[in-house]
Protein backbone atom coordinates (compact mmCIF):
# COMPACT_ATOMS: atom_id res chain seq x y z
CA UNK A 1 0.00 0.00 0.00
CA UNK A 2 0.64 3.87 -0.42
CA UNK A 3 -0.15 5.23 2.70
CA UNK A 4 -0.32 9.37 2.66
CA UNK A 5 -1.35 12.02 4.95
CA UNK A 6 -3.30 14.83 3.57
CA UNK A 7 -5.46 17.64 4.28
CA UNK A 8 -9.04 18.06 1.94
CA UNK A 9 -9.66 21.25 4.32
CA UNK A 10 -10.99 18.97 7.28
CA UNK A 11 -7.40 18.83 8.98
CA UNK A 12 -4.63 16.13 8.45
CA UNK A 13 -6.20 12.72 7.65
CA UNK A 14 -4.63 9.13 6.59
CA UNK A 15 -5.20 8.02 3.16
CA UNK A 16 -4.53 5.02 0.63
CA UNK A 17 -3.92 5.32 -2.82
CA UNK A 18 -6.13 3.98 -4.97
CA UNK A 19 -5.06 1.01 -7.80
CA UNK A 20 -5.85 3.84 -10.45
CA UNK A 21 -3.07 6.46 -8.14
CA UNK A 22 -5.39 9.60 -8.97
CA UNK A 23 -7.36 9.07 -5.56
CA UNK A 24 -6.98 8.27 -1.77
CA UNK A 25 -9.15 6.31 -0.09
CA UNK A 26 -9.87 8.32 3.38
CA UNK A 27 -9.28 5.36 6.18
CA UNK A 28 -9.60 8.22 8.55
CA UNK A 29 -13.44 8.09 7.44
CA UNK A 30 -13.45 4.56 8.39
CA UNK A 31 -13.77 5.78 12.96
CA UNK A 32 -11.25 2.83 13.44
CA UNK A 33 -8.48 4.17 15.84
CA UNK A 34 -5.72 2.48 14.40
CA UNK A 35 -6.45 4.58 10.81
CA UNK A 36 -6.69 7.94 12.88
CA UNK A 37 -3.36 9.02 11.81
CA UNK A 38 0.13 7.52 10.62
CA UNK A 39 1.41 7.31 13.69
CA UNK A 40 -1.87 5.22 15.12
CA UNK A 41 -1.18 2.80 12.08
CA UNK A 42 2.11 1.91 13.07
CA UNK A 43 1.30 1.40 16.66
CA UNK A 44 -1.15 -0.90 15.57
CA UNK A 45 1.40 -3.26 13.48
CA UNK A 46 0.20 -6.21 11.50
CA UNK A 47 -3.68 -5.81 12.60
CA UNK A 48 -3.64 -1.59 11.67
CA UNK A 49 -2.35 -2.58 8.39
CA UNK A 50 -4.76 -5.27 7.77
CA UNK A 51 -7.14 -2.76 8.98
CA UNK A 52 -6.11 -0.68 5.96
CA UNK A 53 -6.19 -2.80 3.82
CA UNK A 54 -9.94 -4.07 4.45
CA UNK A 55 -10.57 -0.49 3.60
CA UNK A 56 -9.02 0.28 0.79
CA UNK A 57 -10.25 -3.22 -0.75
CA UNK A 58 -13.66 -1.61 0.12
CA UNK A 59 -13.20 1.52 -1.60
CA UNK A 60 -15.14 3.99 1.05
CA UNK A 61 -15.00 7.83 1.32
CA UNK A 62 -12.27 8.59 -1.79
CA UNK A 63 -10.82 12.14 -2.82
CA UNK A 64 -9.05 13.21 -6.03
CA UNK A 65 -5.65 13.85 -5.36
CA UNK A 66 -5.85 16.86 -7.10
CA UNK A 67 -8.27 18.19 -4.53
CA UNK A 68 -5.95 17.65 -1.54
CA UNK A 69 -2.91 18.76 -0.19
CA UNK A 70 -0.35 16.17 0.55
CA UNK A 71 1.54 16.38 3.98
CA UNK A 72 5.01 14.57 5.47
CA UNK A 73 3.32 11.21 5.98
CA UNK A 74 4.80 11.48 9.28
CA UNK A 75 4.17 15.46 10.22
CA UNK A 76 5.93 14.94 13.44
CA UNK A 77 8.32 11.46 13.47
CA UNK A 78 9.35 10.19 16.50
CA UNK A 79 13.16 10.54 15.52
CA UNK A 80 14.98 11.25 12.09
CA UNK A 81 18.25 9.84 11.56
CA UNK A 82 20.43 10.02 8.60
CA UNK A 83 23.15 8.17 7.68
CA UNK A 84 25.80 8.51 4.48
CA UNK A 85 26.61 5.45 2.77
CA UNK A 86 27.08 6.16 -0.74
CA UNK A 87 30.55 5.80 -1.71
CA UNK A 88 30.87 8.58 -4.79
CA UNK A 89 28.68 10.41 -2.58
CA UNK A 90 30.85 10.33 0.62
CA UNK A 91 34.26 10.64 -1.75
CA UNK A 92 33.08 13.71 -3.64
CA UNK A 93 30.91 15.69 -1.40
CA UNK A 94 33.82 17.45 0.47
CA UNK A 95 35.90 17.99 -2.52
CA UNK A 96 32.76 19.96 -3.22
CA UNK A 97 33.12 21.98 0.50
CA UNK A 98 37.00 22.21 -0.34
CA UNK A 99 35.88 24.15 -3.92
CA UNK A 100 32.99 26.37 -1.84
CA UNK A 101 35.51 27.14 0.60
CA UNK A 102 38.07 28.44 -1.55
CA UNK A 103 35.57 30.24 -3.79
CA UNK A 104 34.09 31.73 -0.24
CA UNK A 105 37.12 33.22 0.77
CA UNK A 106 37.69 34.80 -2.33
CA UNK A 107 40.33 32.33 -4.26
CA UNK A 108 39.72 30.58 -7.60
CA UNK A 109 37.62 27.72 -7.82
CA UNK A 110 40.75 24.43 -7.64
CA UNK A 111 37.89 22.61 -9.52
CA UNK A 112 36.60 18.65 -9.32
CA UNK A 113 39.39 16.14 -7.85
CA UNK A 114 39.11 12.50 -7.15
CA UNK A 115 37.82 12.03 -3.60
CA UNK A 116 38.22 8.55 -1.50
CA UNK A 117 35.90 7.09 1.18
CA UNK A 118 37.74 7.46 4.66
CA UNK A 119 38.31 4.18 6.49
CA UNK A 120 35.12 4.75 9.52
CA UNK A 121 32.14 4.53 6.58
CA UNK A 122 33.78 1.55 5.96
CA UNK A 123 33.65 0.16 9.20
CA UNK A 124 30.57 1.06 10.53
CA UNK A 125 27.11 3.04 9.51
CA UNK A 126 27.87 7.30 10.51
CA UNK A 127 24.37 8.78 11.11
CA UNK A 128 23.30 12.31 12.93
CA UNK A 129 20.27 13.13 14.22
CA UNK A 130 18.12 16.13 13.02
CA UNK A 131 15.51 18.21 13.96
CA UNK A 132 12.14 15.86 14.09
CA UNK A 133 10.03 18.95 13.81
CA UNK A 134 11.35 20.49 10.83
CA UNK A 135 9.40 18.49 8.62
CA UNK A 136 7.54 19.37 5.30
CA UNK A 137 5.99 16.96 2.40
CA UNK A 138 5.26 17.04 -0.95
CA UNK A 139 4.45 20.38 -2.92
CA UNK A 140 5.69 22.51 0.32
CA UNK A 141 7.61 25.75 -0.52
CA UNK A 142 10.99 25.59 1.09
CA UNK A 143 11.68 29.27 2.29
CA UNK A 144 15.41 29.27 2.14
CA UNK A 145 16.90 30.57 5.89
CA UNK A 146 18.35 34.36 5.41
CA UNK A 147 22.21 33.30 6.82
CA UNK A 148 22.36 31.07 4.09
CA UNK A 149 23.98 31.77 -0.23
CA UNK A 150 24.40 28.36 -0.97
CA UNK A 151 21.14 26.15 -1.54
CA UNK A 152 21.58 22.72 -2.25
CA UNK A 153 18.93 18.88 -1.99
CA UNK A 154 20.10 15.24 -1.43
CA UNK A 155 18.12 12.17 -2.69
CA UNK A 156 17.99 9.71 -0.62
CA UNK A 157 15.58 7.01 0.12
CA UNK A 158 14.19 6.60 3.70
CA UNK A 159 13.10 3.56 6.24
CA UNK A 160 10.11 4.49 8.58
CA UNK A 161 10.61 2.03 11.78
CA UNK A 162 7.23 -0.14 12.02
CA UNK A 163 8.68 -1.94 15.67
CA UNK A 164 10.60 -0.58 18.05
CA UNK A 165 13.36 -2.66 19.62
CA UNK A 166 16.81 -2.63 21.16
CA UNK A 167 19.72 -4.79 19.93
CA UNK A 168 18.22 -5.66 17.07
CA UNK A 169 20.18 -8.39 14.75
CA UNK A 170 20.64 -7.25 10.63
CA UNK A 171 19.33 -10.68 10.05
CA UNK A 172 15.80 -9.37 11.59
CA UNK A 173 16.30 -5.68 10.68
CA UNK A 174 13.64 -5.84 7.88
CA UNK A 175 10.74 -7.13 10.03
CA UNK A 176 11.20 -3.88 11.92
CA UNK A 177 10.19 -1.43 8.93
CA UNK A 178 7.10 -0.08 8.23
CA UNK A 179 8.04 1.54 4.99
CA UNK A 180 10.00 3.36 2.58
CA UNK A 181 9.77 7.04 1.96
CA UNK A 182 11.54 10.04 -0.39
CA UNK A 183 13.76 12.10 1.69
CA UNK A 184 14.75 15.29 0.57
CA UNK A 185 17.47 16.67 3.11
CA UNK A 186 17.70 20.19 1.99
CA UNK A 187 21.05 21.51 3.19
CA UNK A 188 22.72 25.02 3.87
CA UNK A 189 26.27 23.87 2.33
CA UNK A 190 28.15 27.55 3.21
CA UNK A 191 26.54 27.75 6.70
CA UNK A 192 27.24 23.87 7.11
CA UNK A 193 30.84 23.87 5.97
CA UNK A 194 31.68 26.72 8.75
CA UNK A 195 29.91 24.91 11.43
CA UNK A 196 31.34 21.48 10.24
CA UNK A 197 34.71 22.62 11.67
CA UNK A 198 33.67 22.39 15.05
CA UNK A 199 33.24 18.72 14.22
CA UNK A 200 29.99 18.29 16.17
CA UNK A 201 28.37 17.70 13.10
CA UNK A 202 25.89 19.50 10.99
CA UNK A 203 23.13 21.84 12.70
CA UNK A 204 22.30 25.36 11.44
CA UNK A 205 22.90 23.71 7.75
CA UNK A 206 20.50 20.55 8.17
CA UNK A 207 17.84 22.24 10.48
CA UNK A 208 16.04 24.84 9.61
CA UNK A 209 11.81 25.18 9.11
CA UNK A 210 11.05 22.61 6.43
CA UNK A 211 14.57 21.29 5.82
CA UNK A 212 13.82 17.68 5.93
CA UNK A 213 10.57 16.71 3.25
CA UNK A 214 9.11 13.48 2.80
CA UNK A 215 6.72 11.86 0.70
CA UNK A 216 4.72 11.58 -1.21
CA UNK A 217 3.66 9.14 0.61
CA UNK A 218 4.69 5.98 2.46
CA UNK A 219 5.22 2.49 0.61
CA UNK A 220 5.18 -0.62 2.79
CA UNK A 221 7.93 -3.21 2.42
CA UNK A 222 5.54 -5.46 0.60
CA UNK A 223 5.26 -3.43 -2.10
CA UNK A 224 9.09 -2.97 -2.41
CA UNK A 225 10.90 -6.59 -3.73
CA UNK A 226 14.41 -5.69 -3.59
CA UNK A 227 15.41 -1.53 -2.51
CA UNK A 228 18.81 -1.58 -3.24
CA UNK A 229 17.47 -2.09 -6.97
CA UNK A 230 15.45 1.31 -6.75
CA UNK A 231 16.09 3.83 -9.39
CA UNK A 232 16.83 7.39 -8.22
CA UNK A 233 16.42 10.48 -10.44
CA UNK A 234 16.65 13.99 -9.64
CA UNK A 235 15.17 17.04 -12.07
CA UNK A 236 16.01 20.76 -11.49
CA UNK A 237 13.24 22.41 -12.96
CA UNK A 238 12.80 19.70 -15.44
CA UNK A 239 16.61 18.63 -15.97
CA UNK A 240 17.43 15.31 -14.85
CA UNK A 241 20.83 16.08 -12.56
CA UNK A 242 21.09 12.56 -10.71
CA UNK A 243 19.78 9.07 -12.06
CA UNK A 244 21.55 6.46 -9.57
CA UNK A 245 20.47 3.18 -7.84
CA UNK A 246 20.71 2.29 -3.80
CA UNK A 247 22.78 -0.52 -4.60
CA UNK A 248 26.29 0.66 -4.45
CA UNK A 249 25.27 1.10 -0.41
CA UNK A 250 28.53 0.53 1.83
CA UNK A 251 26.29 -0.45 4.58
CA UNK A 252 22.14 -1.74 4.04
CA UNK A 253 18.98 -0.67 5.85
CA UNK A 254 19.55 -4.06 8.02
CA UNK A 255 23.13 -2.64 9.11
CA UNK A 256 22.02 0.63 10.12
CA UNK A 257 18.95 -0.63 12.23
CA UNK A 258 21.48 -3.14 13.85
CA UNK A 259 23.91 -0.42 14.55
CA UNK A 260 21.85 2.17 15.80
CA UNK A 261 19.30 -0.07 17.79
CA UNK A 262 22.83 -1.29 19.58
CA UNK A 263 22.32 -0.57 23.38
CA UNK A 264 19.95 2.05 22.54
CA UNK A 265 15.68 1.39 21.93
CA UNK A 266 14.30 2.13 18.50
CA UNK A 267 10.86 3.76 18.55
CA UNK A 268 7.96 2.85 15.78
CA UNK A 269 7.58 5.73 13.93
CA UNK A 270 11.33 6.84 13.90
CA UNK A 271 12.57 7.63 10.33
CA UNK A 272 16.24 6.59 9.28
CA UNK A 273 17.53 8.31 6.36
CA UNK A 274 19.64 5.89 3.59
CA UNK A 275 22.34 8.55 2.83
CA UNK A 276 22.23 10.89 -0.03
CA UNK A 277 22.73 8.52 -3.72
CA UNK A 278 25.77 8.55 -5.32
CA UNK A 279 25.26 11.66 -7.61
CA UNK A 280 22.49 13.21 -5.61
CA UNK A 281 22.96 16.28 -4.93
CA UNK A 282 24.41 19.57 -6.66
CA UNK A 283 27.43 19.65 -3.88
CA UNK A 284 29.13 16.78 -5.89
CA UNK A 285 28.95 18.79 -9.33
CA UNK A 286 29.56 22.23 -7.32
CA UNK A 287 26.08 23.39 -8.73
CA UNK A 288 23.47 24.89 -6.39
CA UNK A 289 20.46 26.17 -6.35
CA UNK A 290 18.47 28.99 -7.40
CA UNK A 291 15.92 31.23 -6.20
CA UNK A 292 12.06 29.94 -8.15
CA UNK A 293 13.98 26.26 -8.68
CA UNK A 294 11.52 22.87 -8.38
CA UNK A 295 12.93 20.33 -7.62
CA UNK A 296 11.65 16.45 -8.52
CA UNK A 297 12.83 13.42 -6.88
CA UNK A 298 11.64 10.31 -7.96
CA UNK A 299 12.03 6.67 -6.83
CA UNK A 300 11.23 3.74 -8.36
CA UNK A 301 8.15 1.93 -6.46
CA UNK A 302 8.00 4.68 -4.69
CA UNK A 303 6.78 7.91 -6.37
CA UNK A 304 7.92 11.43 -7.34
CA UNK A 305 8.19 14.41 -4.38
CA UNK A 306 8.42 17.81 -5.80
CA UNK A 307 9.09 20.99 -4.10
CA UNK A 308 10.31 24.72 -4.80
CA UNK A 309 12.84 26.23 -3.22
CA UNK A 310 12.51 30.32 -2.67
CA UNK A 311 14.59 32.71 -0.97
CA UNK A 312 13.06 35.21 1.34
CA UNK A 313 12.33 38.36 -0.17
Amino acid sequence: MKLATFDSGQGPRLGALTASGTDLIDLTATGTAALANMQSLIDAGTEGLAAAREALDAAGVSVSLADVRLLAPLPCPQQIRDASTAPRHIAHAPVGMRRLAAVMAGEPDPGHAEGSVPDIYKAQPIFYITNRFSVAGHGDTIVWPDYSSYMDYELEVAVVIGKGGRDIAADDALGHIFGFTIFNDFSARDTQLREMQGMLGPAKGKSFDAGNVFGPWIVTTDEIADYRNLRCVAKINGRTVTDSRLGEMLHGFEDMIAFISNAETLHAGEIIGGGTVDDGCGLERFEFLADGDVVELTVEGIGTLTNTVVRNS
